[in-house]
């Protein structure tokens, strides 16, 4: 089983110094991508930041972006999300009846394409598109906010779609993002996910650094 890698949101990161935070992840050999939470205050009841945040930031960092698209019809978007350090576009099965022609759009872009699924959306939404998908973001709380805590059921959620990937013998990765913490860190992992998305938890507490030494310390305990 390979190592999950931490995939941290910077939702509630200072945003006047962006680079202080881009060091600090990169500082952390249990981070692999910096996650970006797009909203739209349409699909979700919230609005972040779009594509120029994400252009202009692009050479700043030497993570890969992770972009998680909660907006409204996203094909008409993705490809202003497409960056030389864009590596995965994650849109929401729920947020168009296209999902199928979206992933494959993403994928014609060079990007790996992801799909996520809201609380309340089982993992057989994604039947007949698991073949395409490089990613699974299963969201463990309600998105539009950081700081929820975790909705349990969706720790069943992952597991299901670990044995799906083992049972058509596909190899998508499984994200899980939304209340995430040291607390339950390591059910995630057991439960299957590759891509723990973290937002407040880390970039929110009072030595980031210390946070990230001591996810990384948990990491290495789930695959010793």
């Amino acid at each position: 089983m390979n190592r999950a890698k931490l995939a941290p949101s910077i939702l509630t990161a200072d945003f006047s110094n962006l680079s202080k935070t881009f060091r600090t992840l990169e500082s952390s050999p249990a981070v692999g991508y910096i996650h970006f939470d797009v909203m739209d205050g349409d699909f979700v009841p919230n609005i972040s930041f779009g594509a120029p945040l994400v252009q202009s930031v692009a050479r700043k960092t030497t993570l890969p972006f992770d972009v998680h698209l909660m907006i409204r019809d996203p094909e008409r978007y993705v490809e202003d999300f497409v960056t030389e350090s864009t590596e995965y576009i994650t849109v929401h099965a729920e947020s168009t009846v296209h999902l199928d022609r979206a992933l494959r759009q993403i994928k014609s872009l060079g990007v790996k394409c992801g799909a996520a699924l809201n609380p309340a959306t089982p993992p057989e939404a994604l039947d007949y598109v698991l073949d395409i998908a490089d990613q699974v973001l299963v969201m463990s709380v309600n998105p539009g906010y950081g700081g929820q805590s975790i909705i349990p059921s969706s720790l069943d959620k992952i597991k299901r779609l670990a044995a799906l990937r083992e049972e058509r013998g596909l190899d998508f990765k499984i994200g899980v993002d939304g209340g995430i913490n040291r607390g339950n860190l390591l059910e995630a992992c057991f439960a299957g996910a590759d891509i723990i998305v973290t937002g407040s938890a880390i970039l929110n507490a009072k030595d980031p650094e210390a946070e990230l030494a001591a996810f990384d310390e948990l990491l290495k305990s789930a695959y010793a």
